[in-house]
């Protein structure tokens, strides 16, 4: 039942192992998405596309926009709602899950079995006050986060299409319907594991659900002394490398609630984010964070606090709450490192030096009380001359406080220097890990609107766009100057 082939329509031939069905029916509840009314096309991505063994174009087909907008189950797919719990702006919700998606199973793939999820296609048991539908706006920014997302090599779910519809769905004011297909190895969350150590009837549920994710995900950790804490670890490591990344791009996730973390360590469930403009550390993108708990400085904290809630997930498995502080110890260190590792290449710095956190702390300092704009500074600082007298006025211009910099820069150039930094070498180097184009709210913005007067060409563009962002595209470097003035009005928040 698990190895259905279909040798037409939609996802022809394609193997579908559906393993998560095979953790029972505590974990979730079987049923067809609603779909939508005349759907049609808004977005494919080629990229992920071809992650999944399919062709880059889009598909021609109608069988496969209906099944993408949730209007046919393909052989293969058993559709299902999974549930989960939560901790929600450092609150426990209870039980939660799957208000508006649908996991419509596992399918193999050239990179390893995958997990297709539509996102808006109606109401599940898990929908509490929701309508379990997605609106074109926030569909349009959850698919190109995530592709532009997987453009910066930061760990993401993967979105394949987004699909439309005139359905009617009133958030706010009333808007239009739009389901999204999302893609990743598995969707489990660390709520998961919150909602069956505290709410499940079944006590072994728990250990079901933990060796589930050892045996698809993480089989090195079946091989240690003692598997769970080594999962436990193995997390929180990827989870600090995951925080790392968002803060080397200046990225906001919004919404850092438990049931939004990745087992895997990938960005998940684009709502209220947004990347830094001004670099301004306690920046909130979420209009609904009234408190700043998600402030992008607080990020990194308040990942290991959801790794404090994972630990106590999974004690009762574990045991010994030494054991499982020791494992959330790991990211004490790992996200430090990993950061400053991103930020010495930032910067260009090809060695070590004791004093490179100073270096960089005043740098952040020098662009903070400036409110410098966080990406085109690194780019320009790419630039940046070391030969003695050298102004470097395109990063120089960028701050207020001029002479500050220039001390700054003083500093800098000699700690290039004691490398023996080659100027053009140096540039390239940086231009691989500072990105150029970035998904700024007003970038979406201005896809968003076209999209809702029934043009999409923005979207592709802006797809196409951030799937190469460190590259220069010197036809398209306006996408890449400072933000309008109207940037500042622009409010996003949990309807986002």
């Amino acid at each position: 039942m698990n190895a259905v082939v279909d040798a037409t329509g939609p996802f022809a031939g394609a193997r579908w192992p559906n393993r998560f069905h095979t953790l029972g029916p505590d974990f979730f509840t079987l049923l067809p998405p609603q779909g939508m009314p005349d759907p049609y096309w808004v977005a494919w991505s080629p990229e992920c596309a071809r992650l999944l063994g399919l062709p880059g174009q889009r598909p021609a087909d109608e069988a496969m926009l209906q099944a993408l907008a949730g209007n046919l189950v393909a052989p293969g797919m058993q559709p299902l709602a999974s549930v989960y719990s939560g901790h929600q702006f450092g609150v426990w919700a209870g039980q939660l899950g799957d208000g508006r998606a649908h996991l419509l199973g596992e399918i193999d793939t050239p990179a390893g079995p995958m997990e297709l999820q539509l996102k808006g296609a109606g109401l599940t048991p898990y929908s509490r006050m929701g309508d379990g539908r997605a609106v074109l706006r926030s569909s349009v920014r959850e698919f190109l986060c995530s592709e532009a997302m997987a453009g910066l090599g930061i760990p993401t779910t993967r979105a394949l299409s987004i699909t439309g519809s005139r359905l009617p769905v009133r958030r706010e004011e009333v808007e239009t319907a739009a389901v999204v297909l999302r893609v990743a190895p598995t969707f489990i969350r660390f709520g998961h594991f919150e909602h069956f150590a505290h709410t499940a009837d079944d006590p072994e549920a728990l250990r079901r659900l933990a060796d589930f994710v050892i045996d698809t995900q993480y089989p090195q950790c079946r091989d240690e002394a003692q598997p769970y804490v080594a999962l436990l670890r193995t997390v929180a490591e990827r989870t600090a490398s995951l925080m790392a990344d968002w803060q080397a791009v200046g990225f906001c996730h919004g919404v850092m609630n438990t049931d939004n973390m990745s087992i895997l360590g990938l960005t998940i469930d684009y709502g209220p984010f947004g990347f830094l403009d001004a670099f301004v550390p306690g920046h909130v993108c979420n209009h609904s964070d009234q408190q700043g708990r998600y402030a992008y400085v607080r990020q990194p904290n308040v990942a290991f606090w959801n790794l404090h809630a994972l630990a106590q997930g999974l004690m009762p498995l574990i045991g010994d709450s030494e054991a499982a502080l020791a494992a959330l110890d790991v990211y004490k260190t790992a996200f430090p490192d990993a950061a400053m590792a991103r930020m010495r290449a930032k910067l260009g710095l090809a060695t070590r030096d004791d004093g490179d956190h100073r270096l960089i702390e005043d740098l952040f300092a020098l662009m903070a009380k400036d409110a410098t704009d966080y990406t085109i500074a690194f780019r320009r600082l790419s630039t940046f001359d070391t030969a003695a007298g050298a102004r470097n006025d395109a990063v120089r211009d960028l701050f207020v406080d001029r002479e500050a910099f220039d001390a700054w820069a003083v500093r800098y150039r000699d700690r290039l220097a004691a490398e023996g930094s080659v100027d053009a070498e140096r540039a390239l180097r940086m231009n691989r890990v500072n990105p150029k184009y970035i998904l700024r709210n007003h970038l979406a913005e201005v896809a968003i609107r076209d999209a809702r007067n029934g043009d999409f060409a923005e979207v592709e563009r802006l797809r196409d766009l951030l799937a190469r962002p460190f590259d220069e595209q010197p036809d398209r470097s306006a996408y890449a100057d400072f933000p309008p003035d109207w940037a500042q009005q622009i409010e996003v928040s949990c309807s986002s």
